[in-house]
């Protein structure tokens, strides 16, 4: 995951310069290079906090030592979680490396509709996402099987 994510930024970087996309699928999906250097969907973006990269990369880096336990902890015969973590980590990992190495995380995913536009995103994000989906299915037992109840 956090190679995908790493080989797309770079791609993003080499071919586009800041706020320059290209329209993947007409008024559906463009690819734009957008820099967000506040936390998830962009939140703190425009804050002007002293040392925000330390402050947001400590509390990123303290989430995945903290996630990393969890996981270590968790028995084998959760592999779903297990999966879900993993996403999850390879994800903190990309965008936590690209906070620590220049100082905002690229995002380039632009998904909008009818003048409504979601937050730009990218591969580490929706990996993340995807992992916090798949604990929750995980959570709700989606697709276990009970044993026969006998009376």
């Amino acid at each position: 995951m956090v190679v995908l994510d790493q080989a797309t930024k770079a791609l993003v970087r080499a071919r586009l310069d800041l706020s320059e996309g290209i329209t993947v699928i007409p008024g559906v999906f463009d690819v734009t290079r957008v820099h967000n250097t506040g936390a998830a969907f962009g939140l703190l973006n425009a804050a002007d906090i002293p040392m925000k990269t330390v402050i947001l990369g400590i509390v990123a880096a303290a989430a995945l030592a903290g996630l990393t336990m969890y996981a270590a902890g968790l028995p084998a015969e959760h592999r779903v979680t297990r999966v879900g973590l993993a996403f999850i980590i390879g994800g903190a990992i990309g965008n936590l490396t690209d906070r620590l190495t220049t100082g905002y995380v690229v995002d380039f995913v632009d998904l909008y509709w009818a003048g409504w536009h979601f937050w730009a995103f990218n591969v580490a994000d929706a990996a993340i996402t995807i992992g916090v989906a798949l604990m929750i299915w995980d959570l709700l037992g989606v697709g276990r099987h009970r044993a026969p109840r006998t009376v």
